[in-house]
């Protein structure tokens, strides 16, 4: 008996990661340029130890990809949204200070004039430094990724000034991994390493935010199987722990 409640309570101990990634999937539903990457499954694996020589328990097996199916495109309006086409990325400076990707469109300017995205991530340029607007400049992305700022200030028609291209990398056939802040890195390959340059010209869709590419419906059928493995998991050991008690009443002297 003692098997399946050690066996029900590897199930329930190994399955968090799962629950707890597909919660965060759903989490991220509504957020701009959020890529699914966790899968997880379970293996049977010879525990170790004194006295598990014969037992096989369930461990958990995941894997953490970003998948680069494309979410749904938005059109906002906003000059500093923008939508990477393809499998391109956007280069940024990551709170550790190094080199990242994300596709997370939401631009906008700090208070010191440097472009970052939503989650406050400095967006680079195409020589590898933060892009910098002239204070009052307004500013415009083109769909190659160059940068052009304007001063309204400026008598006549003001003329655009080339100010960076962002920093655009080419993801297909480079295997990315999430990190902890949710940017994305390399994987197999220390932080901060770069994407080889790709010679193909790389396009963003600028005024639109691509959305999250979480299917609604499929991670809400996998929270609804996660929560009725538990719950069997649970039931498991409950009904060994009767069956145990049961026995020792029948050995109780009379």
């Amino acid at each position: 008996m003692d098997r399946l409640a050690f066996n029900a309570a590897a199930f329930i101990n190994e399955g968090r990661v799962s629950r707890q990634m597909t919660m965060n999937e759903l989490s991220n539903v509504s957020t701009p340029g959020f890529k699914r990457s966790f899968e997880g499954s379970l293996r049977t694996v010879k525990a170790e130890g004194s006295g598990f020589e014969s037992r096989m328990q369930p461990q958990a097996f995941n894997t953490d990809y970003i998948k680069m199916t494309p979410g749904t495109m938005m059109l906002t309006g906003r000059d500093l949204d923008i939508a990477m086409n393809g499998q391109a990325v956007l280069g940024v400076t990551a709170g550790d200070g190094k080199l990242a990707f994300t596709r997370r469109g939401d631009l906008h300017i700090n208070a010191t004039g440097v472009m970052e995205t939503g989650t406050g991530a400095l967006v680079r340029g195409q020589s590898g430094g933060p892009i910098t607007i002239p204070p009052g400049f307004r500013v415009a992305i083109n769909d190659d990724g160059t940068v052009y700022a304007t001063n309204p200030a400026q008598a006549g028609v003001a003329a655009p000034v080339l100010i960076d291209r962002l920093m655009l990398r080419d993801a297909n056939g480079t295997q990315l991994e999430r990190r902890e802040d949710g940017l994305f890195q390399v994987a197999s390959k220390e932080p901060g390493t770069d994407i080889p340059a790709s010679t193909s010209l790389l396009t963003v869709t600028p005024k639109t935010l691509e959305g999250s590419n979480v299917n609604v419906m499929e991670v809400m059928i996998k929270l609804m199987d996660q929560s009725r493995s538990f719950e069997q998991a649970i039931n498991v050991i409950k009904q060994t722990k009767d069956a145990d008690e049961s026995g020792a009443t029948m050995m109780k002297p009379t």
